[in-house]
């Protein structure tokens, strides 16, 4: 099946304004010296920009690659060398060699990073079947609960500005875009570059500026045998809005997601057959390292790199079914759908000179989740409803600055709606595994007991492995000192997350044709609405 993400997309968050007294008073206390006096802007691309911050707080991008494999950079062993961007910048910066996405695949992945918060949690998982990955395709009715912050909420409502009562979720229904969930500016899509379809039974995939559809994926924006020019397009969008926004003053927040990894893989005619695996997905790599590089740049010319913390990763492990036409995860064991260390394990890489010392390889297990509360740390916001919702990050701000060498937490391994996993410190414990749903996601590996075609409950007997020295869980540990040195670690962790677990409201159980993309907002200015479906199927 396709899995039609929330992968391309650019998002920016409104200006801030009318601040109130009791804001600026409670800001004053924090620095007094200064007054409130710009803005950050939320973008999300493939853009995202951000809300009103005080002096002294950093402007924020995150790169979020899709179905980029942790073998994929020059730091975690890439052969072939193509990324010689994103090897300087882990050289000037910071890598994690385990980091981690919050699911094995594309839509829970991305929730997660949005809102802090697991999927099982966030409400972007299904209860159809068991253990069973689920995603956003066209046909998807819902989005995240209302009730659910996203990461522009958050850092707008945290203490910066007054309550904004817009809290619809991602999603491609009018109610889920970007613009009506905290963000100014949008340039992207809501799901992938699948196609081309009919536009009779299936409509192509709408792009989008702002909040209406300024063409479709294939016919506007073509994608012919894997050659197209939208990388280019998304690279220009992200250094536009920061050269904008640095004219303006504004300290921001870029969203930068680029989706060209992703299955049907496309580069430009300058990186078109030019990758030594020859594979368009080596052509892709090489192009989004590309435009890492002439954004990092962007900001040494503006000359705002040492106030711009910038992160570097994947919504999930490489797709092993794909071959030479999908990533590699380098030793790990399996790839994307998995809870294995290949669908999960994802580059990791900080960036942000003067704070970050350069060539720092850090011990720090970290995950995607702890970006909303690292930023929200350094704008010395309060999460909200921190006491009554549980968020699944932790700061890392005392890792960059080199301040604390490790923070012990927990890493939650769920596939769909079913705990797989607990990785705590060097050791990882396998509740349930499964290497299957529809396909074999690990090609060309077998490991007894381990890579299993049907589900397998081994929570009575969970097995472990020692992910520091068998980084590709070859080496099951079942017996003697180093395992209950392991269950010991993780059985607390384990069953209190049990006991506390709060589950979102599934919000990826139904779908109907009625809402695909047949007449987007804005399809009247293009010429291209669609007639769908007017009833439900």
């Amino acid at each position: 099946k396709q899995c039609i993400t929330q992968c391309t997309e650019a998002v920016v968050s409104r200006r801030v304004r009318g601040i109130s007294r009791r804001i600026l008073l409670l800001l004053s206390l924090v620095e007094r010296r200064f007054e409130l006096k710009k803005m950050i802007k939320l973008t999300f691309v493939l853009l995202l920009g951000f809300c009103n911050v005080s002096n002294g707080i950093p402007n924020f991008i995150i790169m979020y690659m899709d179905d980029m494999g942790w073998g994929d950079i020059g730091p975690n062993g890439n052969w072939v060398q193509e990324t010689p961007n994103i090897n300087k910048m882990a050289r000037e910066g910071m890598l994690f060699p385990s980091f981690y996405s919050a699911a094995p695949i594309c839509s829970p992945s991305r929730s997660a990073l949005m809102t802090g918060r697991l999927p099982i949690r966030n409400g972007f998982y299904t209860t159809n079947r068991h253990g069973v990955n689920a995603y956003t395709p066209q046909t998807i009715v819902e989005g995240i609960s209302e009730t659910e912050p996203l990461m522009p909420e958050i850092l707008k409502r945290g203490g910066l500005q007054k309550q904004g009562d817009r809290k619809v979720a991602p999603g491609h229904r009018p109610q889920y875009l970007p613009l009506n969930r905290g963000f100014d500016e949008f340039f992207g899509s809501p799901n992938c570059h699948f196609g081309p379809f009919d536009d009779v039974k299936t409509p192509n995939l709408p792009v989008y500026r702002d909040d209406k559809m300024v063409g479709r994926y294939h016919t506007n924006f073509t994608i012919n045998n894997g050659l197209s020019d939208l990388t280019q397009i998304f690279i220009k969008e992200g250094t536009d809005f920061i050269e904008k926004e640095v004219k303006a003053g504004n300290p921001f927040l870029l969203y930068w997601t680029p989706d060209a990894n992703h299955q049907p893989a496309y580069a430009s005619k300058m990186f078109y057959k030019k990758s030594k695996r020859d594979s368009r997905y080596g052509d892709s790599v090489m192009e989004v390292d590309y435009g890492v590089g002439v954004i990092l740049e962007k900001l040494k010319q503006l000359e705002i790199e040492k106030n711009t913390l910038v992160f570097f990763s994947s919504d999930n492990g490489a797709e092993g079914i794909a071959g030479k036409n999908g990533g590699h995860n380098g030793p790990l064991l399996c790839g994307k759908q998995t809870t294995f260390e290949g669908g999960m394990r994802t580059p990791g890489i900080a960036w942000w000179p003067g704070t970050i010392a350069p060539g720092t390889v850090t011990k720090q297990v970290g995950t995607t989740m702890d970006l909303v509360m690292t930023f929200a740390g350094l704008a010395g916001l309060t999460l909200p409803d921190v006491t009554t919702r549980q968020y699944d990050g932790v700061d890392l701000t005392p890792i960059f600055r080199g301040t604390q060498q490790r923070i012990e937490r927990p890493v939650w391994f769920y596939r769909g709606n079913e705990l797989f996993a607990v990785r705590v410190g060097k050791y990882k414990a396998h509740y349930w595994t499964w290497s299957h749903q529809h396909y074999n996601f690990c090609p060309g590996q077998y490991v007894k007991d381990i890579t299993t075609p049907n589900q397998v409950n081994c929570t009575a007997a969970p097995i472990v492995f020692d992910l520091d020295n068998d980084p590709g869980e070859k080496y099951k540990i079942t017996k003697g000192a180093a395992y209950k040195e392991a269950m010991s670690l993780i059985t607390p962790y384990y069953n209190d997350h049990n006991a506390k677990m709060v589950k979102g409201e599934p919000a990826l159980n139904y779908c109907d044709r009625m809402v695909m993309n047949w007449a987007p907002y804005g399809c009247e200015d293009v010429n291209y609405c669609l007639q769908g479906p007017t009833t439900s199927e």
